[in-house]
């Protein structure tokens, strides 16, 4: 009898065996692929994480290691996108917490629609006008949601700090991001993390900073020439004051924000007198506000803001001008000025009725050579605090062109990633807004955002307000401002 039995057991044996390495054969073994996924929560009740060996989610290392790439999410070499779009994950629901509210809300709701019919998750957006002040309170309480918009970096820098951020190259092969991105945008988005450099989220939608506006029609009727560098900008702000007019309309009234736009101007002359690598060290506080080189780019902004002739209103006006009016003058009959230097987003501030052949813009010009034309931004970046399969797929989405293409359409958004369609910018300036982007030679993010509070949001904007009125000198006001970072 136990004989019998010996034989049953050896031949339940083999067949275990037999199934096993078929099983293997075919890519089985599903479940081994979470433990490779560092940082991963729960992948959800009957789903599926299988391993990748392309797509999107390429092959390599999981982990979020510099190699980039992860075996984690998908199966029979599909990405976790084309795994949406094939029905594997309807049903499920993926919350989303950020700023958008009102307009921007309905504008956000409206570029995922489609998304959302097509693959049947449920992306549940939820807007907070306090998302600053909450995002914190929420993800260190156990509340995360699965993705958060971070419109200001430093703030996310915190939570990859204290690893609490997923590293999305655990999902997405270092090869796909570059496809996807241009190298400054990756650079932008990887951020320290507990054990080294983690690629904290993606970049979903952006703004064009270096962007100087003129009235087309009479720009070009006054035979005025687009200046490509900063002595031919200086010559054309000469030449429109020897006609009588002052070239440039400046005004960085903002309530309590006033100040904000003097901190553009130096960020995009930073970025046009010293490296990138500078740059960085300034925005992270190893390169303080007295050094020469920032000092230099902001007497480099006073040849223009403290020259009477150049100024509409003079220099005074400045402080008392809401950023938002100081516009207005270049579309009127004739124009009181003919320059202003903002973001895609003044065009919401021109007055009615405007088309595109009334206004254009050039980019901010060079000014040392071997440091070309940058483009400064602003944006949002999506973070991921919850590993899902269909967590990961709508960060996928995310990191393509098509999740935009209806808030392209509506305007005022430029895609930082590649592979819009531009049929659908809906006027030529934004669509040399996107090709100035994919171009510029370097790309960074505006800088008092990424600075903490207390110094971007603070002593920056206090401390250019004062100079720019006269209240203090350079140097006390570059005092004022370092005085943030200790604060």
């Amino acid at each position: 009898m136990q004989s019998i039995m010996k034989k049953r057991g050896f031949a339940l044996l083999a067949f275990f065996m037999a199934v096993v390495l078929v099983l293997t054969a075919c890519g089985g073994g599903k479940n081994n692929s979470n433990s490779s996924n560092s940082g991963s929560t729960s992948a959800g009740a009957g789903s599926s994480n299988s391993g990748s060996s392309g797509g999107p989610g390429g092959s390599g290392d999981a982990g979020g290691s510099s190699d980039g790439g992860s075996d984690a999410g998908a199966s029979g070499g599909e990405s976790y996108l084309a795994q949406a779009y094939n029905g594997a994950f309807k049903g499920t629901v993926v919350t989303m917490y950020g700023p958008f509210t009102d307009a921007d809300e309905m504008k956000f709701n409206e570029s995922i629609k489609e998304f959302e019919e097509k693959t049947g998750i449920d992306i549940q957006y939820e807007g907070s006008k306090e998302f600053e002040a909450t995002i914190g309170v929420r993800i260190n309480g156990g509340n995360a949601p699965d993705i958060a918009d971070f419109p200001q970096p430093g703030l996310l820098k915190t939570f990859v700090k204290d690893g609490k951020v997923i590293d999305v190259r655990t999902f997405l092969s270092d090869d796909y991001l570059k496809q996807q991105y241009a190298q400054s945008w990756l650079d932008m988005a990887t951020m320290p993390g507990p054990n080294g450099d983690v690629m904290a989220g993606i970049w979903a939608r952006s703004s064009v900073k270096s962007l100087v506006w003129y009235n087309k029609k009479e720009f070009e009727a006054a035979g005025y020439t687009i200046p490509k560098t900063w002595d031919e900008l200086l010559a054309l702000t000469e030449q429109i004051a020897a006609d009588g007019d002052p070239a440039w309309a400046i005004g960085i009234e903002s309530g309590a924000a006033t100040g904000w736009p003097a901190t553009d101007w130096v960020e995009d002359i930073m970025l046009r007198t010293t490296s990138p690598e500078n740059y960085d060290k300034w925005v992270n506080g190893e390169l303080p506000f007295t050094d020469p080189i920032v000092r230099n780019a902001i007497e480099k902004m006073s040849e223009i803001w403290f020259n009477e002739e150049y100024v509409y209103g003079g220099r005074k006006s400045i402080v008392q001008t809401s950023f938002g009016d100081a516009v207005k003058v270049l579309f009127d009959n004739p124009p009181k000025a003919w320059l202003h230097r903002q973001a895609g987003f003044i065009t919401s501030f021109f007055p009615e009725g405007l088309t595109e052949e009334d206004f254009d813009w050039f980019p901010f010009p060079s000014i040392d050579p071997q440091y070309g034309t940058p483009a400064l931004i602003s944006g949002d970046i999506y973070a991921m605090f919850n590993d899902r399969p269909e967590v990961r797929a709508v960060m996928e989405f995310f990191t393509t062109a098509e999740s935009l293409k209806t808030w392209i359409q509506s305007g005022g958004v430029t895609p930082p990633m590649n592979g819009a369609d531009p049929s659908w910018y809906p006027n030529e300036a934004e669509r040399k807004m996107a090709d100035f982007l994919q171009s510029a030679s370097a790309i960074r993010f505006d800088g008092s955002d990424l600075m903490p509070g207390s110094v971007g949001a603070g002593t920056f904007w206090k401390g250019m307000t004062d100079y720019v009125s006269g209240t203090a000198t350079l140097d006390q006001a570059l005092e004022t401002i370092q005085s943030g970072w200790n604060q």
